[in-house]
């Protein structure tokens, strides 16, 4: 790979695409989660079946979606092949991300709190560069797939980061340092994001490279311009998880209304929904199709144009999730 000459790119689990290939995007998905630790303790976060994945997803695919970005990192759940097969089946490009989860999704002593930042970084590069681990960093070896990392996703805690999940954004930066991989970070309840942003900034990232997850859950404008202000992109969504009688009281809702004048390149939209009782094919509501479907309706309703939609689900996914090797020199990736 000729990284003095490669143009910006998009890694899916099927190989790398153009950006401008990505077309319709849910930006923070989480399609398989496989039976472990975090299934054990929370059986509705089980979504392990292949078949039922792929019928979801082509009944959105009808609808004109084509990419979903899928969120669950290494060793907690994460199965490449089975994404892999999904893809396949179902016509969608799928993103898979190295990096590491909140440490209640993993068992007490896993090896992911006692590696260093250097030594947890050379993991996040191999799984970019040389493929996926097979068997999701559960041993007994590490076996790399023919399916690459698109992405790097770490996570904070509630208000602040602790010294753990410090190490894990220090290991991000450090291999989006190396490779240009995009970072894709977990806030809880929409917290915390200045000290993210801060503690990635001091390590090399440009910011426009990151995006902070669910800051919709925390539905305070004013902070979200703060956030705003640094370049960062944003990925929204709750929009099905508030209780409103009307549309325009959706704090979602309210959010973009008041930010996408200013901010129309650094919004995204997904549903996270990582539950059995949210995919219809579990036999849970509102499944996915809502987003592309109800929301879109209840956005065009308040009077968001179509031309923010498309910026919402096309143009801001394809810029914000993109490689960028050649960052010095190509203006794209700035």
């Amino acid at each position: 790979m000729n990284q003095q000459t490669q143009a910006p790119f998009i890694r899916t689990v099927t190989g790398d695409i153009p950006p401008d290939q990505v077309g319709v995007c849910y930006a923070h998905e989480h399609l398989i989660i496989d039976a472990g630790f975090a299934t054990h303790a929370n059986p509705d976060f089980l979504l392990d079946d292949v078949a039922k994945c792929v019928a979801e997803l082509q009944e959105v695919f009808d609808l004109g979606v084509r990419t979903m970005v899928d969120s669950m990192p290494m060793a907690c759940g994460r199965n490449v092949l089975k994404l892999a097969d999904v893809s396949k089946r179902s016509g969608m490009q799928i993103l898979c991300p190295t990096g590491i989860h909140l440490s209640k999704y993993y068992p007490p002593g896993h090896w992911s709190t006692r590696l260093d930042e250097e030594t947890l970084s050379q993991h996040f590069v191999s799984e970019i560069t040389d493929g996926i681990d097979a068997n999701d960093g559960n041993g007994p070896h590490w076996q790399a797939s023919s399916h690459r990392a698109g992405l790097i996703k770490v996570a904070g805690g509630l208000d602040r980061l602790d010294d753990q999940q410090r190490v894990t954004f220090k290991a991000a930066a450090q291999a989006h340092v190396i490779t240009g991989a995009p970072i894709l970070t977990h806030t809880e309840q929409g917290t915390a994001a200045m000290e993210q942003l801060e503690l990635l900034r001091d390590h090399g990232v440009d910011l426009k490279h990151v995006v902070l997850s669910h800051l919709d859950r925390k539905s305070d404008v004013a902070y979200h311009r703060d956030v705003l202000q640094s370049g960062v992109c944003l990925e929204y969504d709750s929009a099905f998880r508030w209780k409103v009688d009307q549309v325009a009281d959706n704090p979602t809702m309210q959010l973009l209304t008041a930010l996408l004048a200013d901010f129309p390149d650094q919004l995204m939209l997904g549903m996270d929904a990582a539950r059995r009782s949210y995919w219809k094919q579990y036999g849970g509501k509102p499944g996915l199709h809502f987003l592309y479907q109800t929301w879109v309706s209840q956005m065009q309703q308040v009077g968001i144009s179509d031309q923010h939609i498309q910026r919402l689900f096309i143009d801001n996914p394809a810029q914000a999730y993109r490689f960028c090797p050649n960052k010095e020199d190509d203006t794209s990736c700035q």
